[in-house]
């Protein structure tokens, strides 16, 4: 397998009503089979899902934590608002959203925007993956994969890397159980969250401050089987539980 991998340069900043997926198209040639990596951020200001910080009034709630985060309180109400349950308030916001995504401050960022503004994930990201799936085979005739991407912290390690927010056109886990390693033993857990794999390292290209670069293509990655319960459920989510019962 030789993978080959193409940042997307040129891309003008991004405004709300921009075409991202025909600029996307204008600086790169795509195959059948290719995967498009793309910022969440960068998509989120093409839709116009950013909100001025001038439009936001704290809560109680809001106040609280920030005065214990350090953090601006209209910054962390619109993490509340992007929030559909909070594990934990401090030294950092945790949360979840609708789709069932759990990362610090909702995903809510106030880099790569202009000041006193934030951008939130989309709200339906499996749905964005599509949409820009769908659209990039209208202008090329290619039918490719798309992933949405997200800068998160892991726990246990220090430091962020890429995750899969949203995806179209593939699996999220490649599921080896059943298979057979080298030696012939049946493998019984092992699931490959390619994806994620995928997205660490678009956003290792990407970089994280003034690269310039919010679209990565992979070519000849191949295909595999498998699903898409990336996440998991409430009840087998050992560290949620811990943390809800730290509460």
């Amino acid at each position: 397998m030789h993978i080959q991998v193409e940042g997307i340069e040129g891309l003008p900043l991004i405004h709300k009503g921009d075409d991202l997926p025909a600029l996307i198209c204008e600086l790169t040639k795509f195959n059948e089979g290719d995967i498009l990596s793309i910022a969440s951020s960068v998509y989120s200001k093409a839709k116009g899902y950013t909100k001025r910080l001038a439009e936001i009034t704290p809560t109680d709630r809001a106040i609280r934590i920030a005065d214990r985060t350090r953090e601006d309180p209209r910054f962390i109400q619109a993490v509340l608002d992007a929030s559909t349950d909070i594990l934990l308030e401090y030294p950092f916001v945790l949360s979840e959203i609708s789709t069932g995504h759990i990362g610090v401050r909702a995903g809510v960022d106030q880099s790569n925007i202009e000041d006193e503004m934030v951008i939130f994930l989309p709200p339906d990201p499996m749905a964005a993956a599509d949409e820009v799936r769908e659209e990039v085979y209208s202008i090329t005739g290619k039918s490719i994969g798309v992933i949405i991407t997200d800068t998160c912290g892991r726990s246990f390690r220090r430091g962020q890397t890429g995750h899969a927010v949203g995806w179209s056109g593939m699996t999220a886990i490649r599921d080896f159980r059943g298979d057979t390693d080298l030696f012939g033993h049946v493998l019984k857990i092992t699931e490959e969250a390619v994806v994620d794999e995928i997205a660490g390292f678009a956003n290792f290209v990407m970089g994280e401050s003034n690269n310039g670069v919010p679209a990565v293509v992979f070519r000849n990655c191949g295909t595999w089987q498998g699903h898409d319960n990336l996440y998991f459920r409430k009840e087998e989510d050992i560290l949620r539980k811990l943390l809800e019962n730290a509460r």
